[in-house]
Parts: C-alpha cells; sequence; structure tokens
C-alpha cells in the first residue's frame, strides 16, 4: 500500500504519485483526474508542499493558491474552452490535502448520485476560488461556519442555472440536461 494511503482520507496523497490519474504537473502543483468525477470534466489542482486543508493557508500561501487558480483555468481551456467551470474548495472537505476543484457545470456523471454531492459544487459549501484568496488577503486566514455549512449539504436540490427545485437527483439530473450549459460560459 502507498504512504499515507492507508484510510480514504488520505487517497489524494496517492494519487497524487499514480501516473494514471495525473494530467499535468509542474514544481508546485500536481493535477489529477477526480477519481469519482461529478461531472463531465472534473479535476484536483494539489500543491506539492504539504497543506492539510484551508485552515492551514496563511498570506505566506498566497502566491501558490494564486497558482492553484491558473493551473485550473489552464486545465479547463484545454479540457473544453466551450464549457463553464468553475474553480473552489469544500468548506469543509472530507479529504486531507488541500485539493482546489476544476469541474464543468454539465455535472454530467453516474457518479453524482447524492443531494450531499450536488449541494457541495452548487451551493455556499463550494467556495470560489477568487473568494478564498480574497479572504486569506484581507484576514490572514480561512475560515468559515462549520454547522452552516454542514446544514447547506442537506439543502433542498435545486438546479444551478434555474433554481427550479427537484425532489429527487435523477429528477434533477433530467432536467439539467435541458439547459445549453455551453451559454454558460461567462455568466
Amino acid at each position: 500500500m502507498a504512504k499515507n494511503s492507508g484510510h480514504w482520507s488520505q487517497g489524494l496523497l496517492a494519487s497524487m504519485n499514480d501516473a494514471a490519474a495525473v494530467v499535468d504537473a509542474d514544481d508546485r502543483v500536481v493535477i489529477i483526474k477526480d477519481k469519482y468525477p461529478k461531472a463531465l470534466f472534473h479535476f484536483l489542482v494539489l500543491p506539492r508542499q504539504k497543506i492539510p486543508n484551508l485552515k492551514s493557508v496563511t498570506k505566506n500561501d498566497l502566491s501558490l493558491l494564486e497558482h492553484i487558480q491558473k493551473k485550473g483555468e489552464e486545465i479547463a481551456h484545454r479540457a473544453n474552452s466551450e464549457l463553464k467551470f468553475r474553480f473552489g474548495y469544500h468548506a469543509v472537505p472530507s479529504m486531507s490535502h488541500l485539493h482546489m476543484h476544476v469541474i464543468s457545470q454539465d455535472f454530467n456523471s453516474p457518479c453524482l448520485k447524492t443531494k450531499k454531492h450536488w449541494n457541495s459544487f452548487t451551493t455556499e459549501y463550494f467556495v470560489d476560488s477568487k473568494d478564498v484568496i480574497r479572504q486569506i488577503k484581507v484576514k490572514g486566514q480561512f475560515s468559515t461556519d462549520t454547522q452552516r455549512m454542514n446544514e447547506l449539504l442537506k439543502s433542498d436540490l435545486r438546479c444551478h442555472v434555474c433554481g427550479k427545485c427537484f425532489a429527487t437527483i435523477p429528477s434533477l439530473k433530467a432536467h439539467i440536461v435541458m439547459h445549453d450549459v455551453t451559454k454558460l460560459k461567462d455568466s
């Protein structure tokens, strides 16, 4: 078993060294395909530097966060320049090791199965990378209301485009394919 991969929450560290998962890398970051993608395109940008989570980030890490954002934008453009992507972090991540999600807004994936999955990418639980950078510039650290964030995961299923409510993930997924996600670019 690879070092640090004993518990599932440590799996990102092992994935950084998995040639089949890595799509790009430089001296500061590794970009991998999400093992359980929640959209047609879903990547994770991970710093090589060991940083457990957003709460561990300080102003000293701002250039790294900006580099992570830049590399995320580059991989999104290479993957599909027609789709809209979001770049951000889960406010309360389940996986150890800092990672930014780069996720297309089609949410076309068999791995997107639960309300928790949906809400973790379509509510304020998903914190835009630029907002994280701004908060750290101003406050010196990232902070969030963990209880409120966990409540967001239980909120109603709403279409991320039109706001319509749905009772089930299958009905929501049937609906979102009707939206032309190429028209969401830059909106």
